[in-house]
């Protein structure tokens, strides 16, 4: 998923172009967040806990394209990790800590925010510490591998006084904007149906995310959650049932995880989406149709980190400019501090993805029965 780094931001228009637009087929998008044009909040610091790839690839560099925040502290286990990168950043010594550390972030006035980028299984344990040092919280996706672990970071983040958001990136692009909005608004109709596709080739039989005690789970906790998102924001609703069938082809790789799994969102309108998502197979897809005219909406590279490019009804969304995800997403995290306003990707927001992928696997488990949300 990874593809060049974007060099311009969206353009902002009025909530009536944005509808224009995107009911013509165009789409000139909204700012990924209102909270934009506030330039004199507070840059906020954060440390990185976890320096591998989506953090040092992906999440460092954004973070030299951010306006609300910076780049603070690092955390890793890594000596060679932790020198190279503090170097590279020019980050203070004191600023970076190995795991044993940890906890005594909560005496650095530098961090404000600790963006959690480990293992799944370790969400929930560093999340929790981070909150009780006091500092705002960031945890990737999923939040954490049950619904219980998300309530104990809810909870203590809470009881700590701090934010807590999960690192849904796609509500910061401008595609995925489009998406949701016309849930919302209806421009092109009620949606009707929505296919979506998450596949990528998991190479590296050692990878960590082929180990269920890291990972929870296979290609449902990592990439499956893009297809459950879109289609909750796509609909602009809850789903209220789901079905879920498994497929192997490589039962030694994949003896811990799943590989493949397709399942269908059903929703209160009756209302389908069909999702897949795999560890074996490549594509990275959007299809909804709409009420209105036979209208319809596809994205390529659906869930990519750059490179999207959509239609409605066959006409490029040519306005659209590419963006910088996790800059978006990390400014919005930032701004949110101090006005208050909701990010939209909350601990709430990723305590309900959890709760659907348990649904989701007791379907597996039944014998790929229906089982009701």
């Amino acid at each position: 998923m990874s593809t060049p780094n974007p060099k311009k931001e969206v353009i902002t228009t009025s909530r009536r172009d944005f509808i224009r637009a995107a009911s013509l087929g165009g789409a000139s998008l909204l700012t990924a967040s209102p909270l934009f044009g506030t330039a004199n909040l507070k840059n906020h610091g954060i440390a990185l806990v976890g320096l591998g790839q989506y953090a040092m690839g992906e999440l460092a560099p954004a973070l030299q394209q951010t306006k609300h925040c910076h780049l603070a502290g690092l955390v890793s286990g890594t000596p060679k990790k932790r020198a190279h990168y503090g170097s590279k950043y020019q980050i203070p010594k004191e600023n970076i800590y190995d795991y044993e550390r940890y906890d005594s972030i909560s005496d650095n006035k530098d961090i404000d925010i600790v963006y959690v980028v480990l293992p799944n299984s370790m969400h929930a344990d560093y999340s929790i510490r981070a909150a009780e040092a006091g500092k705002h919280v960031i945890t990737e996706k999923p939040m954490g591998i049950s619904v219980s672990e998300c309530d104990r970071m809810i909870d203590a983040c809470k009881s700590n006084g701090v934010t807590l958001n999960v690192g849904y990136r796609l509500h910061f692009e401008p595609h995925h904007q489009v998406v949701a909005h016309l849930g919302k608004e209806h421009t092109l109709g009620a949606p009707l149906y929505l296919r979506a596709e998450c596949c990528q080739v998991m190479d590296d039989p050692q990878q960590w995310r082929l180990r269920k005690a890291l990972a929870g789970g296979g290609a449902v906790y990592d990439i499956g959650i893009y297809c459950i998102q879109v289609a909750r924001y796509a609909m602009n609703a809850e789903p209220i049932a789901i079905t879920a069938q498994e497929f192997k082809t490589d039962p030694v790789k994949f003896a811990e995880v799943d590989e493949t799994v397709t399942f269908q969102l059903e929703f209160d309108s009756g209302v389908v989406a069909n999702c897949t998502c795999s560890y074996n197979a490549h594509g990275h897809k959007l299809y909804i149709a709409y009420s209105k005219n036979n209208d319809y909406l596809e994205v390529e590279n659906a869930f990519y980190y750059r490179d999207l490019s959509g239609s409605i009804n066959g006409r490029p969304m040519d306005n659209i400019l590419p963006v910088n995800q996790q800059a978006l997403q990390m400014d919005a995290i930032a701004q949110s501090i101090v006005t208050g306003n909701n990010t939209g990707i909350s601990g709430a927001e990723g305590r309900q993805d959890m709760v659907i992928i348990e649904a989701l696997y007791r379907s597996l488990e039944s014998g790929n029965q229906r089982i009701k949300i």
